[in-house]
């Protein structure tokens, strides 16, 4: 069985009861991407994969907020399957420079094999699946769908981000449009242009239906 094959089994297994939208599912989906985008980019593929893969073993959102724990889950698993430190340092290095964080998050790193990996999954907070996402996890925190008295805050702190219990329509000006301005390779620009526009559309009909007006 190869690295990737293992790499595989592992995630499926740890994320087995995961939210809906931090699923193995989300993994496959930004995995998918990753390979998609790499076609055009000159990368180590194996990273590319790993940190794809590994990105989201252990969200803080879903453990009290503690930040280490991703990358140390990451680190374990590929200590046990001995990946060169190289290797096993780049994707920390992915993991803990991924997230979005309120858009006030400055990376403290930067290689190619990132910028593949957090285009795939800033694609994936995108358009229809990016939709479903948004308002699955706003049902899991029962969150309000839209509250046309609180209005998005669009310069909330790392912290305010993280804590926020916002209408989750709200998220879409906090997060998902800012995505498109954000991305960092042709391809993943190109792709988050079609569905930030499926997006705007979505938002039109929303607000449509909102008011009785169709």
């Amino acid at each position: 069985m190869t690295l990737i094959d293992k790499t595989i089994l592992f995630v499926k297994q740890k994320l087995e009861n995961a939210e809906g939208g931090h699923d193995w599912f989300h993994i496959e989906r930004v995995y998918k991407n990753s390979l998609l985008i790499a076609q055009n980019e000159e990368c180590n593929l194996e990273v590319v994969q790993l940190g794809a893969l590994l990105h989201d073993i252990a969200d803080a959102k879903f453990h009290d907020g503690d930040e280490a724990i991703g990358p140390k889950t990451a680190r374990e698993f590929l200590e046990n399957e001995s990946v060169n430190e190289t290797t096993t340092q780049h994707v920390i290095n992915i993991i803990e420079n991924i997230s979005f964080k309120g858009g006030n998050f400055e990376k403290k790193f930067n290689s190619k094999e990132l910028e593949i990996v957090q285009d795939a999954d800033r694609l994936d907070a995108l358009g229809a699946i990016g939709i479903a996402r948004t308002f699955n996890y706003g049902g899991f925190k029962n969150r309000a769908l839209y509250n046309p008295a609180i209005v998005p805050n669009l310069n909330m702190t790392k912290e305010e981000y993280k804590n926020s219990e916002a209408p989750t329509l709200n998220h879409f000006y906090e997060k998902l449009l800012l995505l498109k301005d954000k991305m960092n390779t042709e391809t993943g620009k190109k792709i988050a242009l079609e569905r930030h526009l499926y997006m705007e559309n979505f938002l039109s009909q929303f607000y449509a239906e909102w008011d009785g007006e169709r």
